[in-house]
């Protein structure tokens, strides 16, 4: 296993061999009371590993090798789900998601009609004035995010009633993310990614639950699981679910 170092000044890519495969990732400083290095594979093959500001990158790279074996099978098996993506072609046929539940696509193009998206029967129906790909993708996209708000609106809500540790309700703001289902700022402001709608009800609500707990704890301490159990017993399993469809969710091709 051989090491490499590939340096900028705010976001250090460090890189390794583990045996035939190159892993590049990048660094992120976390507060400075914490003490253990984060690594995170993601849907799109990036690696991010959050450390401890005071750590050096070798010994931020000392840690990720122990974990190499595990970020090497991870690699692999989001690529082999990769292999499965198909481009849409926002055609009728196509199967899309929404709430967890699949909707065959019907594109109907009336020259008179408005041309809007409406979920009948079973089916989404997209109406256009005429046949155009790229004009059903801008309605499906302004569809999911018009339904992405309201969703999350309720069910954020919802869990507001258990989550006792939160005393007002945190602003809400959405923003498609290439490898996050959401984030929550300092100052206690949730952003979470509009695909998400496309999750059942139950991982909506864990990554919305996800955040609220970063409102008290900011890092992945023993007390934010503690809070996260508190409200989800289940909560592993049902992140376990949401991380299966991840590669199809956030690549926006379902």
């Amino acid at each position: 296993m051989s090491v490499t170092i590939e340096s900028s000044q705010k976001t250090p890519v460090l890189a390794f061999h583990y045996g035939d495969e190159h892993i590049a990732f990048e660094r992120t400083y976390r507060m400075s009371n914490a003490q253990r290095v984060l690594i995170k594979v993601h849907p799109d093959c990036s690696v991010l590993v959050h450390a401890p500001a005071a750590a050096s990158d070798e010994d931020v790279l000392n840690a990720v090798k122990k974990r190499a074996r595990w970020i090497y099978q991870q690699l692999r098996d989001f690529r082999a789900q990769l292999t499965h993506v198909v481009p849409r072609q926002y055609i009728s046929g196509e199967s899309y998601y929404y709430l967890g539940k699949q909707y065959m696509l019907k594109v109907t193009a009336d020259p008179g009609a408005k041309q809007q998206v409406k979920l009948l029967r079973g089916k989404l129906e997209v109406t256009v004035r005429q046949k155009n790909p790229e004009k059903v993708r801008e309605l499906l996209d302004m569809w999911y995010k018009s339904r992405a708000q309201e969703v999350f609106a309720k069910r954020l809500c919802a869990i507001l009633e258990q989550a006792l540790w939160v005393t007002e309700q945190p602003p809400l703001r959405l923003r498609i993310m290439k490898t996050q289902w959401g984030s929550c700022s300092p100052n206690g402001r949730l952003t979470l990614n509009p695909h998400l709608v496309k999750a059942p009800r139950e991982c909506i609500d864990y990554v919305i639950l996800h955040e609220l707990c970063h409102i008290a704890e900011h890092n992945h301490s023993q007390r934010f699981y503690r809070l996260m159990r508190q409200v989800m017993p289940n909560w592993e399993k049902v992140k376990s679910r949401l991380d299966d469809m991840a590669t199809m969710l956030l690549n926006g091709v379902c």
